[in-house]
């Protein structure tokens, strides 16, 4: 987990970020929902994850195996933005989910690459090829089908979900530019972006009445060993989906990464009626 340099802007590195993203993504689905389908509180679970995350690359850092810098707070100030967008679109989608049910939460979250190219476009931006800006713009078309055909329609879900669209879009652009600008590498980003997350994370958790009991039920699930595996293997692949996540943010693009999220969004679909089946 090294500073990226010019050589990374390969052809195969821009491949094998968003090949990674997509896998790390599409497995995490899965891990989630075995963990979840035992423990519950999804804010504790992704406070330990950025948790083990930061301590993991500082521990990493102490014993050279990473070549990230250390905290600098002129760094943490600039990036503070990152981490208060990517905690707002967690909050705001998990707050979507209890007014529009999952088929269409995941349908208006593919509105996202649509936004991106709103906002890489509004700020300058190289415009993309025609192919990808179709492509965009027919799964946006595809969204706003599905909406039409929701007779469960919720205000403040869909209000949510368009905020948590919101707060996406504006995470992914401000982390591609971080890294375009400050040559930070996706590790730094990562880092940052878990270590100033901790404060936030620790009050939504207790605003949402999880803390303490949440904790109190894991230490008391801690004694089955089929729970623990599933647990570190949540913890672990937290890690490698926001590591690639970023790394793909940086290669390739924001637009890309939110591509490579929709293309995962099928993928996911396709894997779980075969499971079922």
């Amino acid at each position: 987990m090294d500073n990226h340099s010019a050589t990374e802007t390969s052809p195969f590195l821009s491949l094998f970020a968003a090949l990674s993203y997509g896998i790390a993504s599409m497995a995490m689905v899965f891990i989630n929902k075995a963990i979840l389908m035992q423990y519950s509180h999804s804010m504790t679970l992704l406070t330990l994850q950025q948790l083990a995350t930061a301590l993991l690359i500082h521990f990493g850092r102490q014993m050279g195996y990473t070549k990230a810098r250390g905290v600098d707070m002129q760094t943490a100030k600039r990036l503070l933005p990152v981490s208060l967008f990517y905690n707002a679109n967690v909050a705001f989608a998990l707050a979507s989910l209890k007014g529009v049910n999952i088929p269409m939460y995941i349908a208006i979250k593919r509105l996202t690459p649509l936004a991106v190219l709103i906002a890489g476009l509004s700020s300058g931006k190289g415009k993309p090829t025609a192919q990808v800006t179709l492509s965009v713009l027919l799964t946006a078309a595809g969204v706003l089908i599905a909406a039409l055909g929701d007779f469960s329609f919720d205000l403040f879900g869909y209000s949510m979900a368009f905020t948590s669209v919101f707060f996406q879009t504006m995470y992914l652009v401000l982390v591609e530019r971080s890294g375009a600008e400050s040559e930070l590498s996706s590790v730094e980003i990562m880092f940052y972006n878990s270590f100033l997350s901790l404060p936030f994370l620790m009050f939504l958790i207790i605003a949402t009445g999880e803390f303490p009991y949440s904790l109190s039920l894991l230490f008391a699930k801690s004694n089955s060993l089929s729970f623990l595996v599933i647990l570190i293997l949540s913890l672990v692949m937290g890690i490698v989906l926001n590591y690639t996540m970023f790394l793909c943010t940086i290669v390739n693009s924001a637009l890309t990464t939110t591509i490579v999220g929709v293309l995962k969004g099928v993928g996911s679909t396709m894997v779980s009626e075969n499971l079922i089946q």
